[in-house]
């Protein structure tokens, strides 16, 4: 497989090429011809499709524009390109089967596909959502593991050091990301799971300084950082320094990918496809030993859609069909703790992941933008309603998916923010409220009840 030192030679010697010529001169009409090519339509009626031919056009469509289109690189104007055979070359060499955590919670990411028996890899947390302060992100991990489903752990991200925000390139940055990752493995330690893999692990660090900074006080070879392109097909050097770190230390990667639906990768059509074309490319330019991949919706900032669940759901059919690497999807919902809106959202794009294929990661809530609306019950209801629908055929998850759409879709555009951590739990016990607990066991009964569906009890509140 290409070297990762090749690669970023070609980020410095590759074709020169403006932004706006790479966007409206070669990815855009590109994306446009590989889905009339292959023939890719959304199907809004049937947001997790039962189509192997659909899935595998995409496959080919993805490659097809990965190999035409290649990577841009903002920091040189220059395009990262790579030939069809170095990209089979990474689909066929490429990471897996890797170990993620030590240990008791030493475990390897599984490789699924659609309708799987396998269980799903469940990572638990808050997807980098922001909290205020030290005793919420000490309190909030430490609940996050307690989830007997959690396979890893996402963290959240501290907004400040000391009544100081921290902002990006500045020391309150590096001391945030410090702190962050302290307190998670002291949390981690207080729930009898020190071993558990972070896979986001210094989720306040923005630059690639913050993450260097972070690893020096945590961050263990069986754990990952997050690192990602821009939208769409993009990187820039300072991603690429920390890919650098990653190689040097033996960590790992969770290569993240946020295509924007309603943006240059088009409809859901396009979305689904420039999804699939990122597989390859985060093995060779991200070194992933995982997809992580988050379509969003361009006006509403969340991945619980009806267009974007069904371009996620092909994509990962597409990926899990045909290639090696896994992928875990990490999703936002519009609304926020103590809802029942967010979760029917969870449910919905967690479902279509799992039985297209993907394993999944909890992201934020109410956009994973307000502080402090994040909580353990979102995971922990998110974990039990994927392992009840391991082994489900499509047409039945299809159905499922589309009855918890009609329950919220209406409410997309204007949802209820929900309460902050805070105000819904006691942060010095880690416990919910009665009303929050009330309203998570009556979701957990309609699950039951209206889809048949009969969740685990994988917390310590259940």
């Amino acid at each position: 497989m290409l070297s990762f030192l090749k690669v970023v030679e070609r980020a410095a010697t590759g074709p020169v090429c403006s932004e706006h010529d790479f966007d409206l001169g070669i990815l855009v009409p590109n994306i446009r011809k590989v889905v009339k090519k292959y023939d890719i339509k959304y199907d809004a009626g049937n947001p997790v499709p039962d189509d192997d031919g659909l899935a595998d056009r995409v496959w080919a469509a993805g490659l097809e524009l990965a190999t035409e289109t290649g990577v841009w690189c903002r920091t040189t104007e220059r395009r990262i390109l790579f030939t069809r055979e170095e990209i089979q070359g990474a689909l066929a060499f490429g990471p897996r089967g890797v170990v993620f955590g030590a240990g008791l919670d030493a475990k390897a990411m599984p490789r699924r596909k659609p309708e799987d028996s396998t269980p799903p890899w469940c990572s638990v947390g808050a997807g980098g959502g922001p909290v205020s302060t030290e005793a919420n992100v000490l309190s909030l991990v430490k609940a996050y593991a307690e989830n007997h489903l959690g396979d890893s752990i996402t963290t959240p991200s501290l907004t400040n050091v000391d009544g100081q925000l921290v902002t990006a390139g500045s020391p309150f940055e590096i001391e945030g990301a410090i702190r962050t990752m302290v307190l998670s493995r002291e949390a981690l330690r207080r729930a009898g799971r020190a071993d558990m893999p972070i896979v986001n692990a210094v989720a306040t660090a923005v630059s690639a300084a913050g993450h260097i900074a972070g690893h020096r006080y945590g961050i263990r070879k069986g754990d990952a950082l997050e690192i990602g392109t821009t939208a769409e097909l993009k990187v820039d050097f300072d991603s690429l320094n920390k890919i650098a770190l990653s190689l040097s230390e033996g960590s790992l990667v969770y290569a993240e990918n946020g295509v924007i639906l309603g943006g240059l990768a088009g409809g859901p059509a396009g979305t689904a496809v420039v999804t699939a074309a990122y597989n390859p490319i985060d093995i060779l330019v991200l070194r992933g030993a995982v997809q992580h991949p988050f379509p969003t919706h361009f006006d509403l900032g969340t991945t619980s859609t009806r267009d974007t669940i069904w371009a996620r759901a092909v994509a990962n059919q597409a990926v899990s069909r045909n290639s090696l690497l896994p992928v875990v999807n990490i999703g936002y919902t519009c609304a926020g703790p103590t809802t029942k809106m967010v979760l029917y959202e969870f449910a919905a794009w967690v479902i279509a992941c799992v039985v297209s294929g993907g394993s999944f990661e909890v992201g934020g809530s109410a956009h994973g933008t307000a502080i402090d609306h994040t909580s353990p019950i979102e995971p922990l209801f998110a974990s039990e309603v994927a392992h009840a629908v391991v082994g489900m055929g499509r047409k039945e998850a299809n159905r499922i998916v589309t009855g918890l759409l009609a329950k919220y879709e209406k409410n997309l555009a204007d949802p209820p923010l929900g309460k902050r951590y805070q105000d819904c739990f006691d942060v010095a016990s880690g416990t919910p409220s009665k009303e929050f607990l009330a309203l998570y066991r009556e979701v957990k009964g309609e699950m039951s009840s209206e889809f048949g569906l009969r969740l685990p009890n994988a917390g310590p509140y259940c």
